[in-house]
């Protein structure tokens, strides 16, 4: 089991619903999501939302699990008209302009004064389904004294190293990409370099990302602040901690939207 984010999943299962009533038409039709791989795994929330889901519309709802929401966009562009996904799950506010520009997503026709969001939202296409932070989590039993902020963790040679996402196919990674740059700025490119020599390796996504960091291969891992929370709650441990950095953290929202192509 691995923690990600903690979204309220009645509320997923209503984004699924309201996002995607336009599919719900013929007799016990397939309702194909895309969505990343630590949503629909058998602890991640897709497994409970599906039955109560399918119950509430009528018909077979389908994850298809790709790695991470970068992958996810790459998949559909990939696919183009010929996709068989009627809803995207997991994109996130950074990408979003690059989905747009695919061509294959469509107005969810949703009044959003009828919702209550956690943040400010009136997008006619995308609907946010949960928000969070990215921070880098650390086994306490192997860092005494976490770095304190973003610059500490690139400056000091000393910080532990950690293993990070790929930003092609992540969206963790490429919120840390944007996060290094809004803080570093035009010196962005040596930060890297300085904090190269201490990055253990870069996966294709979080969960494999979190499952090395788990096995003991680095002692932090990009994640989320929010994860030390579901090893609080579901492991009874603080063994896992995440570095609070002074600069502050890289806000998430995670969306879905309607293809096109959906019937």
């Amino acid at each position: 089991m691995l923690p990600r984010l903690s979204p309220t999943w009645s509320f997923l299962s209503g984004v699924l619903l309201l996002i995607a009533t336009a599919t719900s038409r013929a007799d016990v039709p397939i309702l194909t999501v895309y969505t990343y791989s630590s949503f629909a795994s058998e602890w991640g929330p897709g497994p409970l939302i599906e039955p109560a889901y399918e119950a509430h519309c009528g018909c077979d709802l389908k994850f298809v699990a790709l790695e991470d929401g970068a992958a996810l966009l790459g998949r559909l562009k990939l696919e183009g008209a010929r996709t068989s996904a009627d809803v995207i799950l997991g994109l996130d506010t950074s990408l979003t302009m690059e989905a747009m520009d695919t061509g294959l997503l469509m107005p969810h026709d949703i009044d959003l004064k009828t919702i209550a969001f956690a943040t400010p939202w009136n997008d006619p296409v995308f609907l946010p389904f949960d928000l969070g932070y990215f921070g880098f989590v650390y086994d306490s039993e192997s860092v005494g004294t976490p770095p304190a902020s973003l610059k500490e963790l690139v400056d000091n040679p000393d910080s532990p190293p950690i293993i990070i996402q790929d930003p092609r196919t992540s969206t963790p990674g490429l919120g840390l990409l944007l996060w290094m740059r809004s803080v570093f700025g035009d010196e962005e490119m040596a930060a890297w370099a300085r904090l190269s020599p201490r990055i253990v390796t870069v996966t294709k996504g979080w969960s494999e990302a979190y499952g090395l960091f788990l096995e003991g291969e680095a002692p932090m891992v990009l994640s989320y602040t929010t994860s030390p929370a579901y090893h609080r709650h579901v492991e009874q441990t603080d063994r896992f901690k995440v570095a609070m950095f002074d600069e502050g953290h890289y806000q998430q929202v995670e969306v879905a939207a309607r293809v096109t192509t959906s019937t």
